[in-house]
């Protein structure tokens, strides 16, 4: 059967119409074709052309998409370029590491906030890429031919695929990639520009950066001033080029207009960024197992790691900037994830989506074709995702609580990598070197080795014994700590000074030291267990389950041939657009669009780290010095509206009808977070700070004016 279905969906290729201005990510190429018009009655002023055009400056080259070196078609956020001279703003918690790696307690710009006040101290980020979109091109009818000729093998189609990459980059600088779209029934090609010279420019202190903590994450209403400035170089030529002091500040195509009129409810809305993922056509099996499965493991593993790591960063200045970066990173995800079971519940959405699986089942009995073309689909899915979900549990741990756990298990993964086949000729160990530095400047042994006993004894009281690492099977859960303590005396990696001094002397015949590490040996057991007995078999159920989810939404899309449907986010270039409004959180309680400097006031509390207020500020706010940041006589902090948003949009663009850039798009509204699979108009929201209160902090509270003189102002 699934032979079957994958032969019936390879020959498959969809069409899709428009959609409802809140609900959707949009490709920006495209919408011409299928949403201007929308658009335009939704309140939008300008043209397709405006947004999206290869062969004009537009919307889409002022939109920044933020990388890792290495992985730079990863867009971990988006920025957008506010100066003719490359600088563009983000969000603070997208700088959160870069920052952190720049800090120490005699500059500690977590704390303090950084601002360069002339372009020789501005801060290089070799870590970070910027890319601009160059084109999108449909290419589905190119890869649909190789995967008709070859029956789906996977190997023709990315050869044919890297064909039409080399094709289209050859001669340029150009990066390009192909990614699937509507699960796997379009395919575009997307070109890139990347930019390797980064430089922070700006960000102020977590007070205000991360106003609120993790407390205020994924709240409304919020009072985040999350937001941060860097700067792009380029070469004389104005090219890509490595860090260089001779670099040139980068001349972009395009840059935003700032708007100062303010915003009101109701008004249009565009955001504008790289979305990661989203999940809205999964079946009622996924989502049970969401709920039942993977959320509520993944949410009593983080609790414990937080727990360990808040307690260090109470007791002392230099463990809070050391763990800052990471706590924010944990604490992320496990707020989301409590949030999106709470949301898929309170819309019923398993139940909602069994009577979407039983209206398909009875659409196919009506029809001889439509039988032969998909089968019994759902029992098919159903029965892959009961075999999927051992698997899934023993993941979720072995990830959660192993590989992800203790920070050393992960490096230790990564060195015996790194250095397993070096050649002594090899200058890469140089990079080594300089990647171990970076990991234990921010790295403690006392809270790690708390996390490590924490999440380890969690493994073995939770994880079956078919899938338990070998050299934690004989190791009783009451002996944990004690087996802690012994290999985290006993392992050279653990130390930073015979840490770095063995690799920096290292050549291949200490292989098997290494080898015999505790440590190593312990993260080696976890991952081959995980490669062998988990990842392997549980890739297997998922390439059917990708198969048979190509053939269920083209089915839905045949089903629901007057419904609007848009392709899933996966790390491209989107559009979504809506409008500022408030919303109805819960019985009795509503939520307006906007907060104030008044708020910030108001929710101070100099005993909670959090919510600490800078005098500055507190002054700012006395002698009403607002400057010409204000609307009603009171300084804008943030506003919600209901444009579409999910991970990797944090930074993106907020824009008015006139494309004028109002805010940075920076959360989601936990009430709706489920938005990624169930998206519902009257309640999911997207958090952006106000431009306006950006423009003032760096004005008025960082005396920064140098950089507001480089924007530019609607009239």
């Amino acid at each position: 059967m699934t032979k079957k279905i994958s032969l019936l969906l390879l020959v498959t290729l969809l069409c899709f119409n428009l959609s409802k201005a809140d609900e959707g990510m949009w490709i920006p190429s495209l919408l011409k074709k299928y949403n201007i018009e929308d658009m335009k009655k939704a309140g939008f002023k300008l043209t397709a052309e405006d947004i999206y055009d290869v062969n004009k400056a537009c919307l889409k080259d002022a939109i920044v998409g933020l990388g890792k070196a290495g992985k730079p078609f990863w867009h971990f956020c988006t920025g957008e370029v506010i100066s003719d001279q490359g600088l563009f703003i983000t969000n603070h918690h997208c700088a959160m590491g870069a920052i952190q790696s720049h800090s120490s307690l005699e500059k500690n710009y977590l704390r303090d906030g950084f601002w360069a006040m002339n372009r020789g101290e501005e801060l290089a980020n070799p870590e970070i890429t910027a890319s601009f979109l160059i084109k999108i091109v449909d290419v589905t009818s190119e890869i649909k031919e190789v995967i008709e000729a070859s029956s789906g093998d996977g190997a023709m189609i990315n050869k044919k695929a890297q064909e039409i990459i080399n094709k289209a980059i050859q001669g340029t600088n150009y990066k390009a990639n192909i990614k699937p779209f509507f699960n796997g029934n379009q395919f575009f090609l997307s070109v890139y520009k990347i930019y390797k010279d980064v430089r922070l420019v700006g960000a102020p202190p977590v007070s205000i950066g991360k106003f609120g903590g993790d407390t205020d994450n994924w709240v409304w209403p919020r009072h985040t001033g999350d937001f941060s400035i860097f700067r792009i170089y380029a070469d004389e030529n104005n090219e890509p080029a490595e860090y260089s002091k001779n670099n040139k500040p980068y001349s972009p195509k395009y840059s935003f207009t700032i708007s100062l009129k303010g915003i009101n409810e109701g008004d249009f809305t565009m955001v504008f960024g790289y979305p990661g993922t989203t999940k809205e056509y999964l079946t009622s099996h996924a989502i049970k197992q969401i709920i039942d499965i993977e959320n509520p493991e993944g949410i009593n593993i983080r609790t414990k790691k937080l727990k360990q790591i808040n307690a260090s960063m109470e007791k002392c200045e230099a463990l809070r900037i050391k763990y800052s970066a990471k706590s924010a990173s944990v604490a992320n995800s496990w707020k989301k994830w409590k949030g999106e079971i709470k949301g898929l519940n309170r819309f019923n959405t398993v139940e909602e989506k069994q009577k979407l699986e039983s209206k398909f089942v009875d659409w196919v009995s009506q029809s001889p074709t439509r039988q032969a073309k998909y089968g019994n689909l759902i029992r098919v899915m159903e029965k892959f995702y009961n075999d999927r979900a051992p698997y899934l549990f023993a993941k979720t741990i072995a990830i959660e609580a192993g590989l992800r756990g203790a920070e050393i298990i992960d490096f230790a993964i990564k060195v015996e990598s790194f250095v397993k086949d070096f050649d002594s000729e090899d200058k890469s160990l140089k990079y080594i070197e300089n990647r171990a530095k970076s990991f234990y400047k921010d790295y403690d042994m006392d809270t790690d080795k708390n996390i490590f006993i924490d999440l380890i004894s969690h493994y073995k009281e939770k994880c079956e014994p078919r899938f338990m690492p070998d050299e934690l099977k004989n190791i009783k859960k009451e002996d944990i700590a004690k087996y802690a303590d012994k290999i985290y005396a006993k392992s050279l990696i653990t130390n930073p000074e015979k840490g770095i001094k063995f690799i920096r002397n290292y050549n291949s015949k200490q292989y098997k030291k290494l080898a015999k590490d505790p440590i190593v040996k312990l993260a080696l057991s976890i991952y081959n267990m995980y490669k062998t007995e988990i990842s392997g078999q549980l890739n297997e159920i998922n390439a059917k389950i990708d198969a048979a989810y190509r053939l269920w939404v083209a089915g839905l899309m045949e089903m629901q041939e007057d419904k609007v449907f848009y392709s899933d986010a996966n790390s491209s270039l989107r559009v979504a657009y809506g409008k500022v409004g408030g919303y109805k959180a819960r019985d009795g309680v509503y939520y307006t669009h906007y907060t104030t400097l008044k708020g910030i006031i108001e929710k101070e509390d100099p005993n909670i780290y959090d919510y600490k207020v800078t005098d500055k500020l507190k002054e700012l706010y006395r002698t009403k010095n607002y400057g010409k940041y204000t609307q009603n006589g009171e300084v804008p902090v943030c506003f919600v509206a209901n444009n579409h948003t999910t991970g990797g949009n944090s930074g993106s663009p907020v824009l008015n009808d006139k494309g004028e850039l109002i805010g940075v798009n920076f959360d989601r509204a936990w009430d709706g977070v489920m938005s990624d699979m169930k998206y519902d108009p009257t309640i999911c929201r997207n958090i952006a700070i106000d431009i306006r209160y950006a423009l003032f902090i760096i004005d008025k509270f960082a005396g920064a004016g140098h950089l507001i003189e480089e924007m530019k102002f609607a009239e």
